[in-house]
């Protein structure tokens, strides 16, 4: 473990026992075979992936939107058991999108692309941090990839087919050199897609080949939208042939599971193999965001790639490491660790938020749960409950939500008098409570039903005359590219305490 991870341990979480952390919080975990895994590798909100291999290690991070911290990074040694170990913005800059993670001599650089205001990247020496500031690329586009050629010349790839010449230190593009080379697949014309909307470029030189990965098709819209298309040059100039058999992947009907698959990163096995790694919706379950799916891919003996799963990604595959423990990335969750499995939508402040002993200390801000920033987590199952305990100081309002923005959540909330309910992003109904600044609060979601509860005990719930249908929470109806996700919200004034976590999937 770094040292800064543990100072970020130390110093913001106040993190107490492992043990006295155990007896106070319930997760309950699904067992997997050993040597079999069954997709996603990341349930939930984790989207437009980019994973690197260094060494035995890999390093995933995804698309943050707007919560903060932000560009969590992921660290694995079988590309099936994920762990979180930093996180790279604190700061909110507006919406980001699509990062690129990578190595270059002695740094890692996260490429990313803040929506409306261009292309930035941040460096570290070590994938656990400390990640530098942002430093502003000033070239237009969206979706980065960084490449060096075989001269050492570092590139950045931009969506479109264009690409740009990097200066040696990585952080900021030659003027002049923003140039459109390749123009993508032409998607046939019955298919069903939100349009052409080719992004997400993912380059890697293996072999005699540069191959370059594009999405397109649209990320979301139908089902059959999203594809991860192939083209590939014997140098980075070009000329860019398209494969034969594009695409790569796709989403052919609605009936499958996993929808507008898209977005992908090729990457090589400990043993040798390769597979691909790539986001998807899940079927009936929109509002969980888009999901990091791993599927195995083939050279054939032409040089072109073939993803030889097909409809049956959505059945268990063989590890690519076997016989590798599989963990569960929400037994933390009780731990309260900021920025690896919480985070706060827009609003992040390291001082309002503490932990010890299984107890989370929250202040309290603004004047509703728009305003207070809540403090999230990605739960990546559909069906699920999670309920606590809350101490809150007199003046301050703290409750529970499904979020998706601060026009659109669901959730609970109590102060002194009365438990209020919440549904649209406005309080809707209200009862009164005997609990004054002390209750326990429960929601559940089920096939996308929310229903919320309330008890004295923890033990005897009191169930409201509410629930509401959120399957419509999702990108296609709401735009932002965002999920509902569960957690916290304290406003007001004065502290709120949160203990006796549970989750539960169901």
């Amino acid at each position: 473990m770094s040292l800064f991870y543990k100072s970020v341990i130390c110093a913001v979480f106040m993190a107490g026992s492992l043990a006295a952390i155990a007896q106070k919080t319930t997760v309950k975990v699904r067992a997997q075979s050993a040597n079999t895994f069954t997709n996603p590798i990341l349930g939930g909100d984790f989207p437009d992936p980019s994973i690197m291999r260094d060494g035995k290690d890999y390093y995933m991070t995804h698309s943050a939107f707007d919560y903060l911290p932000g560009l969590t990074v992921w660290h694995s040694t079988d590309l099936v058991n994920w762990e979180p170990i930093s996180y790279g913005l604190t700061n909110y800059l507006g919406s980001i999108w699509a990062p690129d993670i990578c190595k270059y001599g002695n740094l890692y650089y996260i490429y990313f692309t803040v929506s409306r205001k261009g292309n930035f990247v941040i460096t570290a020496k070590d994938p656990h941090g400390p990640w530098s500031e942002p430093v502003d690329l000033k070239v237009d586009g969206i979706d980065p990839c960084h490449i060096a050629d075989e001269t050492g010349q570092r590139w950045i790839f931009l969506s479109g087919g264009n690409r740009a010449k990097l200066t040696p230190d990585g952080l900021s593009v030659v003027p002049g050199t923003l140039e459109k080379v390749y123009s993508g697949w032409k998607i046939p014309d019955d298919w069903i897609t939100e349009g052409m909307a080719m992004e997400g470029p993912k380059l890697k030189k293996i072999g005699q080949y540069y191959y370059w990965l594009s999405a397109e098709g649209g990320t979301a819209g139908p089902p059959t939208s999203h594809m991860e298309v192939v083209a590939r040059s014997k140098s980075i100039n070009g000329p860019w042939e398209n494969a034969p058999n594009n695409p790569l992947i796709h989403t052919y009907s609605g009936t499958e599971k996993w929808w507008s698959k898209g977005h992908a990163s090729l990457i090589d096995a400990p043993d040798g193999r390769w597979w691909i790694v790539y986001h998807a919706y899940q079927k009936d379950f929109m509002n969980l965001g888009r999901q990091t799916l791993l599927e195995p891919v083939t050279f054939l003996s032409n040089g072109w790639i073939k993803a030889p799963t097909g409809k049956n990604v959505a059945f268990p595959m063989a590890k690519p490491v076997s016989g590798s423990r599989t963990t569960d990335r929400l037994s933390h969750l009780g731990e309260y660790r900021i920025g690896l499995d919480w985070k706060f939508y827009k609003k992040y402040d390291a001082g309002r938020a503490s932990a010890k002993d299984g107890v989370l200390t929250l202040k309290a801000q603004g004047t509703t749960p728009q305003e207070s920033g809540p403090m999230l987590f990605v739960a990546g199952t559909p069906n699920y409950e999670f309920s606590v305990k809350i101490n809150k100081d007199a003046d301050a309002v703290a409750g529970l939500t499904l979020f998706y923005n601060a026009d659109f959540f669901v959730g609970v909330s109590f102060d002194n008098k009365f438990v209020t309910r919440w549904r649209k992003g406005a309080a809707k109904g209200r009862v009164a409570h005997t609990g004054n600044n002390e209750l326990w609060l429960k929601m559940r979601i089920i096939d996308n039903v929310a229903t919320i509860f309330h008890s004295y005990n923890g033990t005897d719930w009191i169930k409201e005359e509410w629930g509401l249908e959120v399957s419509g929470y999702n990108h296609n109806t709401l735009y932002d590219f965002q999920s509902i996700l569960p957690g916290f919200f304290a406003y007001g004034k004065g502290d709120v305490k949160f203990s006796n976590f549970k989750f539960n999937r169901l």
